[in-house]
């Protein structure tokens, strides 16, 4: 036994103090990720510490902690009896990868739609064979923190966040389920006015109860339904945004007709 395992071994409060330090840094890993994707913008208040930690299945000081983590680092203000905003979104090189997630938004909404379509249903369909009951539990969990969000899209889409990762982890694959989450994170900021739309969260919420049930048979042809519904939900209600606010630049808004995948990208 090494001289670290033996000191860990041997002191629990140092060990469980060094674990806590850790799922804080995770959480203000997933709070800069949201800032980097452009889901939370400069001047947006956070969700409270209380729902933050429903979303993220933790605990409030966990959350605060993690706050705290990003406040030094000047992109969140806590304000003592008010709800803490962001106040940059320069996220900066302390998390790695994250500069470059808004990155994602320079490709095609076709392309990027063919490309989940290709590979996010191997990804899930994989996940069904290997999920773990643990995982499930946590969906569960999520469904209930889901159901209480259904008039803040900015907690939803914290709380849909959690969901697809823990689906996209259990595949087995390290590095499909990255590249799954990078391709998740396109157009959050029209992702976020799509589910302000009246009843647009309940139909996710509906999306993702049939995608735990089906996870919960191990039946890969059934999650991957769930998961087509899900995806072209996501396609269209984006493409409904795009259209309506005339597009962004670099984006091809003419494909508006059919229920899947845009023609010749089968």
């Amino acid at each position: 036994m090494s001289l670290t395992e033996y000191v860990l071994e041997n002191a629990p409060q140092l060990r469980e103090a060094i674990l806590r330090h850790s799922v804080r840094d995770v959480v203000a890993a997933k709070l800069a990720a949201l800032i980097a994707s452009g889901l939370l913008k400069v001047g947006d208040s956070l969700p409270s510490e209380r729902e933050l930690a429903a979303a993220l299945q933790v605990s409030r000081e966990t959350v605060r902690g993690g706050i705290q983590i990003l406040a030094a680092k000047g992109l969140l203000a806590v304000v003592h009896g008010a709800r803490t905003k962001v106040i940059s979104d320069d996220v900066g090189a302390d998390f790695v990868g994250l500069r470059e997630a808004k990155r994602i938004n320079s490709y095609d909404i076709e392309d990027i739609h063919a490309s989940r379509w290709l590979v996010e249903r191997q990804v899930v369909a994989d996940a069904a064979t290997r999920i773990e009951d643990q995982t499930i539990g946590f969906l569960e969990e999520s469904l209930k923190a889901q159901r209480k969000a259904m008039e803040d899209p900015v907690r939803f889409l914290i709380i849909d966040r959690e969901f697809h990762l823990a689906v996209y982890r259990s595949c087995g694959n390290a590095a499909l389920a990255d590249f799954v989450g990078d391709l998740y994170g396109f157009m959050m900021e029209h992702r976020h006015r799509a589910v302000a739309e009246p009843g647009a969260i309940e139909r996710s919420y509906r999306d993702h109860q049939a995608i735990v049930g089906a996870l919960k048979s191990r039946d890969a042809e059934r999650t991957i339904r769930a998961f087509e519904i899900h995806l072209n939900r996501i396609y269209q209600t984006t493409i409904t945004i795009l259209t309506a606010g005339g597009g962004i630049a670099g984006q091809d808004v003419s494909v508006l007709d059919g229920g899947t995948l845009p023609p010749g990208r089968r």
